[in-house]
């Protein structure tokens, strides 16, 4: 934190934001007739991966103050411009993101594009594997909304947290290991002044035992589309078409995943739309894998 928390000016704002926020723009079902407008409080928790009651006390002018991954995540939940964004840091008591590095900011229009796509599971991804965003067929798939900080990155998961391992086919697993490994060998080599890339790096080399020989290894290579095979606790096994967009400066990816239609994968798409996603807001339990 480099300056002072206004209190009164981010609770204010939090809830002006939310109220301008149109419930079926971000995914979420008509409610009828509401008295009040927007999102509701335990709305914006669910995006932002936060508990309703901590969202509920920024609201309210009170409890601990926010981390800077808490006020990026709440950015991406209520669908802020990247000057909306900026205003954010500032009352939060942070810098405002440096433009060169865009990679931690979505942009609206890609938020409602993946929001619209309520058939398929699809994900804001940036390029050292920071879930940035989901829609609720992706929450569904994975068992997680996008989560703030370390809990959201993906390579992290897989390396330092066993349960993000289960919803890959066993066999696959060295694959998607190395893959997301020499990916992060290539954005290292494309940003090596990047602070947090590097200080994911060093994280993962005093983490990972198994991390540490494979980035010894020396691999690079960017990650584009793949097929990928889940597992998914109720529904099973998954047999997915991966299609990455790249976002023009390359640092963050829409990944959509497809399955064939006529196919038992489709089905299982189906069925977990029915189901729904959950609210995983607070479990840090919770895998983010891509």
């Amino acid at each position: 934190m480099t300056g002072i928390v206004d209190r009164a000016a981010l609770a204010d704002f939090l809830r002006r934001s939310r109220e301008r926020v149109d419930p079926a723009s971000v995914g979420l079902p008509p409610r009828g007739r509401r008295r009040t407008p927007g999102l509701r409080r335990e709305d914006v928790a669910q995006l932002a991966g936060i508990s309703v009651d901590y969202y509920a006390r920024l609201e309210q002018q009170r409890g601990a103050y926010p981390s800077e991954q808490v006020i990026k995540a709440l950015a991406r939940a209520l669908r802020l411009t990247e000057d909306e964004c900026d205003y954010l840091h500032r009352i939060a008591g942070y810098q405002t993101i440096a433009r060169e590095s865009a990679a931690a900011h979505v942009r609206p229009g890609i938020l409602l594009i993946l929001d619209r796509l309520v058939d398929a599971p699809a994900q804001v991804v940036s390029d050292s594997g920071q879930i940035l965003a989901r829609n609720a067929l992706a929450a569904a798939l994975f068992g997680a909304p996008a989560l703030p900080g370390r809990l959201g990155n993906a390579t992290w998961n897989l390396f330092t947290n066993p349960a993000a391992r289960t919803t890959v086919v066993p066999e696959d697993l060295p694959g998607v290991l190395a893959s997301n490994v020499a990916n992060l060998r290539a954005v290292h080599a494309q940003r090596p002044q990047d602070s947090d890339v590097n200080d994911l790096i060093r994280d993962l080399l005093d983490a990972s035992a198994e991390f540490r020989e494979l980035w010894e290894r020396h691999d690079v290579a960017v990650r584009r589309s793949a097929s990928k095979t889940l597992l998914h606790p109720e529904v099973g096994r998954l047999e997915l078409d991966c299609e990455v967009l790249l976002a023009p400066s390359g640092e963050q990816k829409l990944i959509l995943f497809t399955a064939r239609p006529g196919t038992d994968t489709a089905d299982k798409l189906k069925l977990l739309r029915v189901l729904g996603s959950q609210s995983f807001a607070g479990d840090p339990a919770s895998p983010n894998v891509r």
